[in-house]
């Protein structure tokens, strides 16, 4: 049983390690831009509608 957990905890670690390096690496788009384009998307689909 304790063989489980430590695979699982070992495995959960490396998720986490590499999900850290890989959002460090992309560039992210900050949140206000993030709001402003879907509402620019919501607009022109309420347009086109």
């Amino acid at each position: 049983m304790a063989r489980i957990w430590k695979k699982l905890g070992l495995f959960i670690l490396i998720v986490a390690c590499l999900f850290n390096i890989i959002s460090k690496l992309t560039t992210k788009i900050s949140f206000n831009d993030e709001l402003r384009l879907s509402a620019d998307y919501v607009k022109t689909v309420e347009n086109n509608v």
